[in-house]
């Protein structure tokens, strides 16, 4: 009971003495308001004026930069669907040529062909549009354009160099629409064995 009593003094006399130091900073505050003099009151009313200038030219800047944005890439998930139309097509002229009835037929190249130029003129679109394939065999592995799947032996290649692409991939201006699907040459174990032979010497 005690115990209960000395706390709610204490909070009692903390209560106070919060309130009071609310007072004085109140006091404090009224009294520089009425101590500003008309030059620093114009001070003050320059630097609200020059902080809010500056933050609307801010706002300008990042409107230009949005609205340049949308201009420049606002197709860009349009052109990303579209990339799977281009795979399609060789998925398409894959099974057609893997079709044993047809195989060596006319019908079969007539096909063919008729797929070559409808995706030649897909791409001829796409790169009107800024859309570009990205080159990607015999090029050593960039993270940010190429994304490896699998790693072949290869001693005839560097380490990391591109040997086969999965999947082409596409860049529309300087940004990725999606990456190349790749796979990287690695050293085979004799090779590696002999190079760390050659490194202990």
């Amino acid at each position: 009971m005690e115990k209960e009593q000395n706390s709610k003094i204490e909070e009692n006399v903390k209560n106070e003495t919060e309130q009071s130091e609310k007072t004085k900073n109140d006091k404090k505050l009224k009294e520089k308001k009425i101590k500003l003099t008309p030059e620093d009151k114009i001070k003050e009313l320059e630097d609200k004026l020059a902080r809010t200038l500056a933050e609307m030219e801010n706002q300008r800047r990042r409107f230009e930069k949005e609205k340049d944005d949308a201009f420049e890439y606002g197709g860009f998930s349009f052109a990303r669907e579209s990339l799977n139309l281009i795979d399609n097509f060789d998925r398409a002229k894959q099974s057609l040529e893997n079709d044993e009835k047809i195989k060596d037929s006319d019908v079969l190249k007539k096909t063919l062909e008729h797929l070559d130029i409808v995706k030649k003129d897909l791409i001829s679109i796409f790169k009107k549009n800024n859309i570009e394939e990205i080159i990607a065999i015999d090029k050593k592995l960039d993270p940010n354009l190429h994304q490896a799947m699998i790693e072949v032996e290869d001693d005839n290649k560097d380490p990391g160099t591109i040997v086969q692409e999965i999947q082409k991939g596409f860049k529309m201006k300087d940004r990725l629409l999606r990456p190349s699907l790749v796979a990287v040459s690695k050293n085979s174990e004799k090779n590696k064995e002999k190079s760390e032979e050659v490194g202990k010497k």
